[in-house]
């Protein structure tokens, strides 16, 4: 299951759990005043920690590489369509929360909201 490269554009090497060799999909994306950073779900192709269990230490370590300060960005969470059969891969962003409790740290963006950050 290949994740199409249209929805990064670049892979981001990351520390996962335990310090294990991770990656992801990264976009940055400036919109008005704000700095979205969209991580993105890559399944076979990556050898550790997803991007939801990577979790703020994933957000910690794009904002060092990338001169972000976390306070500053709107962090997003992607998982592609993979043109599966299983609803479990169609396509859905979240913006994350770390200061919420679980049961309000992700908001599913709505399809609007995703094609006026991507344009």
């Amino acid at each position: 299951m290949k994740v199409p490269q249209s929805y990064y554009d670049e892979i981001f090497q990351f520390k996962g759990q335990w310090d294990i060799d991770s990656c992801c999909g990264l976009k940055i994306r400036k919109v008005d005043d704000k700095t979205f950073v969209i991580v993105t779900e890559l399944y076979q192709e990556n050898p550790g920690t997803s991007v939801t269990y990577a979790d703020k230490s994933l957000m910690n370590q794009i904002c060092m590489a990338k001169g972000l300060n976390e306070k500053d960005i709107v962090y997003l969470e992607c998982n592609p369509n993979t043109n599966s059969k299983l609803s479990f891969y169609d396509e859905e962003y979240f913006e994350v929360n770390f200061d919420a409790d679980l049961s309000h740290k992700y908001r599913q963006l709505t399809k609007e909201e995703v094609k006026n950050i991507l344009k």
